[in-house]
């Protein structure tokens, strides 16, 4: 086993070790492609809807909850498809919540965006 990095060597090889995390995960997951092409979009669209400093990172930050827990659930199935490709009981449930959790993100950028964009959107109806 390696001696632990430390200081700013360590941060240097986790940044490493999470760039490549994330490439390997665009490179491997569809739905990780998908919600990235969505903060895409997303992100500079809150930077310029948003009316103040204040309503843009909470429009933000769904966002990248999004891609948190979309990277977290690639990462449950990548293990349990290690453990084993067959068909399990525990397994479907572990990848059927890490899906859940996925759309609950989902929800909640729905949600904070309806509820801070609403008074501008339906003004556009008045």
């Amino acid at each position: 086993m390696k001696p632990p990095q430390k200081g700013l060597m360590r941060i240097v090889r986790a940044t490493g070790n999470s760039l490549r995390g994330y490439r390997m995960a665009l490179k491997f997951e569809a739905a990780v492609r998908q919600d990235t092409v969505l903060a895409l979009i997303l992100v500079p669209l809150a930077l310029w809807l948003g009316a103040t400093m204040v309503e843009k990172v909470v429009l933000i930050l769904p966002v990248l909850v999004l891609l948190i827990v979309e990277l977290l659930n690639s990462a449950i199935e990548a293990t349990v498809d290690r453990i084993s490709p067959d068909l399990h009981e525990l397994s479907g449930r572990a990848k059927d919540m890490a899906s859940a959790a996925v759309m609950f993100s989902l929800l909640m950028i729905g949600i904070t965006w309806v509820v801070i964009l609403w008074p501008r959107i339906s003004a556009w109806f008045v």
